[in-house]
């Protein structure tokens, strides 16, 4: 298993990541679903300061559930990334350099990262109790009107999870579908 540690400063950390690599993922990472990601679009469009620093960051498609008494965070399993893919793309232009989810992701976007040299990651869908143990910290961002929703900042460590889309284009999926090594 390969440690990484986000926010990344230099792109030269991603590129000894490779498809199908075994990670364990730590450092500060970013909560994001379809409502805080749909706010960050339309503050942009509208040329607005956003209020996160997407440069070397990860986004963590996940909303947590509440948090039980005696635990850092409820249940914080992944959501389908593939629906955040078009939404995804004017982030990648402030510096976001991973992403992480489950699930497959468009041709587009498998381009797309490969052009700013971004990293998905896989992790455990369904398994949103098991993962709640790696996060030590939770801290709300923005957008706390959108409650799960919102974006929250995670400390994490050795969170487990799987390269599906290196910086080079390759696609575990892809590559797992038609048996490709």
């Amino acid at each position: 298993m390969k440690n990484i540690y986000f926010p990344v400063d230099n792109e030269k950390f991603l590129e000894r990541l490779k498809v199908g690599d075994e990670v364990f993922i730590n450092g500060k990472i970013l909560t994001a679903r379809d409502m805080a990601h749909k706010k960050l679009n339309e503050m942009i469009k509208k040329k607005q300061d956003i209020p996160v620093n997407l440069k070397g960051s990860l986004i963590y498609y996940a909303g947590p559930s509440p948090t039980p008494k005696g635990k850092i965070v409820g249940s914080i399993g992944p959501t389908t990334s593939k629906r955040m893919d078009k939404l995804t793309i004017p982030l990648l232009k402030l510096g976001l350099k991973g992403t992480m989810g489950k699930g497959e992701r468009s041709k587009e976007i498998v381009n797309i990262f490969k052009k700013f040299k971004v990293v998905y990651f896989v992790t455990f869908g369904g398994c949103g109790a098991y993962l709640n143990q790696f996060v030590k910290n939770i801290k709300l961002v923005c957008f706390e009107e959108l409650g799960p929703e919102a974006i929250y900042e995670l400390e994490v460590y050795n969170f487990p999870a799987i390269v599906g889309i290196d910086i080079y284009g390759n696609d575990f999926f892809i590559r797992n579908r038609y048996n490709l090594k």
